[in-house]
Order: C-alpha cells, then sequence, then structure tokens
C-alpha cells in the first residue's frame, strides 16, 4: 500500500519544478514553433517538454507505474497503477500569453483516481487531493461552495473548439444558464475549472468533448472536497471527459437535471 499523502506531496515537487520550466519559457515564447494536432487543437515544446519532465520525474517517484500522456511521451503500461498526465492544460490560453494554464497529474489504481494535483502556473497555486485526505489549496484544506440552488451559482463551461456535433444544443444549454444563473465563466482550462469548483470559487460545471487527462486529477479534488462529479446521464464511474459536469453537493442534481435536459436530445 502506498503512502497517498507522500504521493501528493511529491507530486507538488514535481508540478513545482515543472511550472517553473514553464514560466521560463513563456517569457520568450515564439507561436510560430507551435503546432497543429487538429481544428484549433495546437500543441508547442512547451507542452512536450514538460511532459518530458514530468514523465521522468514520476518514473522515479513510481517505476511500476503506467502512463496516460497528452502529448504520447510514454506509452508504458501499469498492471495497477497508472499516471495520467496533462502538462499544460489551457496551451491556447498560454499561446497567447494569457492566463490561467495549469499541470495536470493523476495517479489511478487500477480505474480509480486516488491521488492528483492542479497546480495552477501563473498563480502559484497548488491544489492537491488523495483518496480519503480531502482536498488543498496551498496546504489549507478546501471545500465545494454552498450555494444551494442554480439561480444562486456562478457556473463554468468550455466552449466547443473542434467537435461541434452538439453545439445547437451546447448552445441553447447556455443560454439558459446566462438567464438563471449568476454568470457563466470560460476560463480555458478544464482542469483548472474543476479545481476552482473544488475550493468554492465556482459553483458548478459542465463541459463535452474533453479527454481524460482533461478531468482526472479534477475530478479528485471536487469529489475530496465533498462535490460530485458525472457525465450526462448521470453516471459517476470510470468517466473519460466526452461528457462531464462538476457541482458542489447542493446544485449537482440541478445542474444534471438541466445539462440533460438540452444536451441529451
Amino acid at each position: 500500500m502506498i503512502d497517498l499523502k507522500y504521493v501528493s506531496t511529491e507530486l507538488e515537487k514535481a508540478a513545482r519544478e515543472t511550472s517553473a520550466f514553464i514560466l521560463k519559457e513563456s517569457k520568450e515564447f515564439d507561436i510560430n514553433r507551435t503546432e497543429k494536432k487538429g481544428l484549433n487543437d495546437f500543441v508547442s515544446y512547451v507542452d512536450k517538454g514538460s511532459e518530458k519532465m514530468l514523465v521522468e520525474k514520476l518514473s522515479l517517484l513510481l517505476p511500476e507505474a503506467g502512463f496516460i500522456t497528452e502529448e504520447g511521451t510514454s506509452k508504458k503500461i501499469g498492471l495497477r497503477y497508472c499516471w495520467v498526465i496533462d502538462p499544460l492544460d489551457g496551451t491556447t490560453n498560454f499561446l497567447h500569453g494569457f492566463h490561467p494554464y495549469a499541470i495536470s497529474i493523476a495517479l489511478k489504481e487500477h480505474d480509480e483516481v486516488i491521488a492528483g494535483i492542479v497546480y495552477e502556473v501563473g498563480g502559484n497555486e497548488s491544489f492537491t487531493a488523495w483518496k480519503g485526505g480531502g482536498a488543498w489549496l496551498n496546504g489549507s484544506k478546501i471545500h465545494a461552495s454552498k450555494a444551494l440552488k442554480l439561480a444562486d451559482s456562478l457556473v463554468a463551461t468550455g466552449f466547443p473548439y473542434s467537435d461541434f456535433k452538439l453545439l445547437d444544443s451546447y448552445m441553447k444549454c447556455l443560454t439558459h444558464f446566462c438567464k438563471h444563473t449568476h454568470g457563466i465563466r470560460r476560463l480555458g482550462s478544464a482542469a483548472i475549472d474543476l479545481a476552482y469548483v473544488a475550493c468554492g470559487r465556482f459553483d458548478a460545471f459542465y463541459e463535452y468533448g474533453l479527454h481524460e487527462w482533461d478531468i482526472a486529477a479534477g475530478m479528485l479534488l471536487v469529489r475530496e472536497a465533498g462535490g460530485r462529479v458525472s457525465d450526462f446521464s448521470g453516471n459517476e464511474k470510470n468517466l473519460t471527459g466526452e461528457e462531464f459536469i462538476a457541482a458542489n453537493g447542493f446544485v449537482f442534481a440541478e445542474i444534471l437535471e438541466i445539462v440533460s435536459k438540452f444536451m441529451k436530445n
């Protein structure tokens, strides 16, 4: 049995060191050195360099673990443990010199996320969690908000940028929330959106077309902070990010009902 608190401490060290590399490169970054993976889906040498750093450090921390990485730096398979890494969540923000962007790392045991970190690079904020250990921001315990209904909530989302098959339904859902909440925010980093749900800055979040590396660490943060996560059908297990909802425990059922109404038709 591994010491998850110790793992979380080591994750924070790895994220801080990698964050220093990202900040250094951001000062003289040339957007013309960017590659395109797909429609509005970009990758830079900073993404790849950050991922290589993290894979090296985490391989030393838990040699038997495999990897699921956004940039494919390692395809090692672990029989029990697996790291899920997004080395720079919010790449488009980074390319344009716009914060926030983050490092997201999760550790899975079989199909369950048991430790994770979302490290917001510009703000030097470290959101960490481990199974049964609660959620933490720079060493202080955090909790999801206490908003009792969506009418009193600030909702986060991510706009579709390459997968537009549900765009019409998405816009109807967005319109509803514009009219019936305190407002909508779009930061450009799902990992940070989830960290903010965990610490109560946002009351709820929804998006489609995400990947496991976008949500794995943030999902654990929300759960350990007292919130809930699911897909648009309410399933709370084996989430991939293709459909994703997160909220505090009070408004979860309400946002699930509304998103399901608009996005599942």
